[in-house]
């Protein structure tokens, strides 16, 4: 039997970064708005403490905070002519199992896409008419622009505290930061990071090879802050304990820290967690959703009724439930017609391992976002005429891991990763060890997407979510021409040995180490119904009191993380609920 709680406006299912950034706007616009979390209710502060060393185990070999295979999972295959099978070690997929979700744990590089990012079906055209693109990429505009995201990027940076250093300011060219980036309109609320030894070294390297580095933004902060929630935020102390952790220290952006503590004390909000959403219900006319069911932590069903249902969960979860929900045409890959689940991407990942001989590298001393970046290769800062691919990548040097066991394969290639060899080369490698890490960006294509499997199912007897994902073409071209890259800027390094690899350059796995976390797509947003789930302000096409916020949005990757850019989106349609769907209900148009 289905017990019926109390209709709310909206109700939110997940409280991540996209969930709480909803909800605070909502509220505070005074609507009642009530959200779902699968995950218990967990205090950052109480489960890890600023000195979290002894917990490395826990954390991170046994990535306690994510969500277990055990309890979510799905299936996966490179091509559709195979047997999908279960993933049980989903360590490069970072889903969230608390309240926070995947915000709680991340790295916090904190980035904005660029201009031409949201853009390059058009820019292609424009800049590229002659370019055969690869049969079957899928690029197309995302409906909205960088200039129309700008002050809602300016809003969650400021919420967040990220630290950096503007590169362009109200148009104007600013030494030390970022040249290749859209034009800001206000400088980074806290100021950049101090410098790894690492990041030194690339700085001077790349800046002698004509290149133009510069520190990255982070989610964690330069210096103490309060946000324009009134929430006080503390300065990084470089403990290193950010990805996969939470942050004892209040010194990390997450939703934990910068908007649920406001939110939690607000009488229009309420949270329930440890319930499960199953779906949304459409109404009888098919045009709307009436709320969602879900199971609770004593396995009784609920159902709760709202005006306006949004999804917030993790990439995965949102397509998943827009399948469950029956909301759109599944996509088809034989026909190429359908959008749930279609323009599925990930990120391309190329890499430089570098050794030292005589360096104190002191890794120890690290944050998840330590960083020192060139953009010069990125995106489309480059002219692409004669390589036969689009995008790029943001290279950089990356100083995020202090962990001792996290670093034991850190070893140069040929070493025993056992006994006396071993011990000998980890100890010197531990101080001499640097990482170049190529994060590029992704197209989806045509045979890679999301579907649900027909022959697993969870424990609620739902069916699993099936990936069907193999990198491209332009992903190879593409990955192999930031590798050479990396290895220009390793052989000018003056390390004593060092290898670069393309990781697009083997098949795609979901359990290789040092891989992407960015898992995109699925429910694109765009402008024509027929190649898009949600319209430019992530509303359903088929039902417009539905909304799906997250990086399953994205139709495509960029060269840099996700969550700034999802968390400016949230903003953006957010607003567009406030000032226009609450007094007009209705697709929006404009």
């Amino acid at each position: 039997m289905t017990y019926k709680r109390p209709k709310a406006d909206a109700v939110i299912v997940g409280l991540g970064w996209a969930g709480s950034l909803m909800a605070e706007e909502l509220t505070r616009a005074g609507l009642d708005v009530v959200v779902i979390e699968r995950g218990p209710y967990e205090v950052t502060h109480r489960n890890f403490p600023p000195s979290v060393a002894a917990d490395e185990l826990r954390y991170g070999a046994r990535r306690e905070a994510l969500r277990p295979p055990s309890v979510q999972t799905l299936t996966f295959r490179n091509h559709r002519s195979q047997t999908a099978l279960p993933g049980r070690d989903l360590s490069n997929w970072v889903v969230g199992y608390s309240v926070g979700g995947a915000g709680k744990h991340w790295s916090a590089n904190a980035w904005r896409f660029t201009p031409a990012d949201f853009t390059m079906a058009t820019r292609v055209k424009e800049r590229y008419p002659h370019m055969q693109l690869p049969e079957g990429l899928i690029v197309q505009d995302w409906g909205v622009t960088y200039d129309e995201l700008e002050p809602h990027y300016d809003r969650w940076e400021k919420i967040a505290g990220i630290s950096g250093k503007a590169g362009v300011l109200n148009g104007a060219l600013q030494p030390g930061g970022n040249p290749f980036e859209g034009s800001r309109s206000a400088e980074y609320p806290t100021p950049p990071l101090e410098r790894s030894r690492w990041n030194d070294l690339f700085h001077a390297t790349t800046e002698k090879m004509g290149l133009h580095p510069f520190p990255i933004p982070a989610g964690t902060l330069g210096a103490a802050y309060t946000n324009p929630l009134g929430i006080n935020l503390a300065p990084c102390t470089y403990c290193g304990f950010c990805g996969f952790y939470g942050c004892g220290n209040w010194s990390k952006s997450s939703p934990n820290a910068c908007v649920i503590p406001a939110l939690m004390t607000r009488k229009n909000f309420t949270l329930l967690t440890e319930c499960t959403v199953l779906k949304a219900e459409k109404a009888a006319d098919g045009k709307t959703v009436t709320g969602v069911t879900f199971i609770d932590s004593d396995r009784n069903i609920g159902f709760q009724p709202a005006d306006i249902v949004i999804f917030a969960a993790f990439q995965f979860d949102n397509v998943r439930l827009m399948l469950l929900s029956q909301i759109g045409t599944p996509y088809d890959p034989a026909t190429r017609t359908g959008t749930i689940g279609r323009a599925y991407n990930f990120q391309t990942m190329s890499y430089g391992f570098l050794y030292f001989e005589n360096e104190y590298m002191n890794p120890f001393i690290s944050t998840g976002a330590l960083a020192t970046q060139v953009d010069d290769y990125n995106g489309d800062n480059f002219d692409h005429s004669d390589l036969g691919f689009i995008g790029g990548a943001g290279i950089l040097a990356l100083s995020d891991q202090a962990t001792p066991m996290g670093m034991t394969d850190r070893v140069p290639a040929g070493t025993k990763l056992w006994g006396s060899e071993w011990k000998k080369a980890f100890q010197h490698s531990y101080q001499n060890y640097a990482k170049i890490q190529g994060q590029g960006t992704s197209y989806a294509h045509a045979e890679s997407y999301l579907s649900l499997d027909p022959n697993y199912t969870d424990d609620n007897g739902q069916p699993l979510l099936r990936m069907t994902f193999e990198f491209n073409e332009n992903d190879r071209r593409m990955a192999r021409f930031v590798r050479d890259r990396i290895a220009d800027i390793c052989r000018q390094s003056g390390a004593k040995t060092w290898e670069a690899m393309a990781f697009p350059d083997q098949p795609f796995s979901p359990t290789r180490a040092y891989d992407s976390g960015h898992t995109i797509g699925g429910t694109a947003m765009g402008l024509d119904p027929a190649t898009s789930a949600l319209n430019r302000y992530q509303q359903s096409w088929d039902a417009h009191n539905l909304f799906v916020i997250g990086a399953s949005s994205f139709p495509n990757n960029a060269g840099y993380n996700p969550t700034g850019t999802l968390s400016a989106l949230t903003l953006w349609t957010a607003k567009a609920i406030i000032n226009d769907y609450l007094r007009q209900p209705g697709l929006l148009t404009r």
